[in-house]
C-alpha cells in the first residue's frame, strides 16, 4: 500500500513563505515523476509545479519566479518552496506521484489528501 502525506501548510500573510514536504511511503519500487497541485474554493484542481526523477521542472505561469520545486529521490520526499505568497496562492496544495510498486507493474499516479495554505492580505 502506497501513501503520500503532505505537511507545512497553514496561515501566512501576504509576502511570506511556506514550505511543503510530501513523503510517499510504502510499497514502492520506483517513483517518476512528482507534482504539486492546488485547488481554490470554487476552483478545478490545478497544477503548480512538477519535477521529474531526473530534476527537471516545470511550473504554471503563475508561480514561476516565486515558487521552487525540488525533491529527494532517496527518501521518496517532494518539497515545494513558496516565496512572496498572495492570497491568490490561497488553496488546498495536493501532492502527486507517478510510481510503480514492482517492476513490472504498471505506473500509476498517487495523491496525498491535501495540505491547506491560507494567505491574508
Amino acid at each position: 500500500q502506497v501513501q503520500l502525506v503532505e505537511s507545512g501548510g497553514g496561515l501566512v500573510q501576504a509576502g511570506g513563505a511556506l514550505r511543503l514536504s510530501c513523503v510517499a511511503s510504502g510499497s514502492i519500487f520506483s517513483v517518476n515523476a512528482m507534482g504539486w497541485y492546488r485547488q481554490a474554493p470554487g476552483k478545478q484542481r490545478e497544477l503548480v509545479a512538477t519535477i521529474t526523477s531526473g530534476g527537471s521542472t516545470n511550473y504554471a505561469n503563475s508561480v514561476k519566479g516565486r515558487f521552487s520545486i525540488s525533491r529527494d529521490n532517496a527518501k521518496n520526499t517532494l518539497y515545494l518552496q513558496m516565496n512572496r505568497l498572495s492570497p491568490e496562492d490561497t488553496a488546498v496544495y495536493y501532492c502527486n506521484a507517478n510510481l510503480r510498486v514492482r517492476a513490472w507493474s504498471a505506473w500509476y499516479d498517487y495523491w496525498g489528501p491535501g495540505t491547506r495554505v491560507t494567505v491574508s492580505s
